[in-house]
């Protein structure tokens, strides 16, 4: 019996105003924390944000960008 290996590709999330956004891997060879701040040049609540994952779900693996933002008050 031969053993295949496969990269599972990368899909990054975040919740914006109550609602899931999925963010492609713009590059397979940069960390997650690089994809970060990719991506905190768009969307500016990430730029206070942590990285849980990867969690491995329909042949991918996820990454959830979650913000650390407390309310005032």
């Amino acid at each position: 019996m031969m053993l295949t290996a496969t990269i599972l590709p990368r899909v990054f999330f975040f919740k914006e105003g109550g609602k899931e956004v999925e963010l492609a891997d713009p590059d397979p060879q940069w960390s997650t924390e690089t994809v970060l701040h990719f991506y905190a040049n768009t969307y500016p609540v990430l730029n206070n944000a942590r990285i849980e994952g990867p969690q491995v779900r329909d042949d991918r693996m996820e990454y959830h960008f979650n913000s650390v933002m407390g309310t005032k008050g």
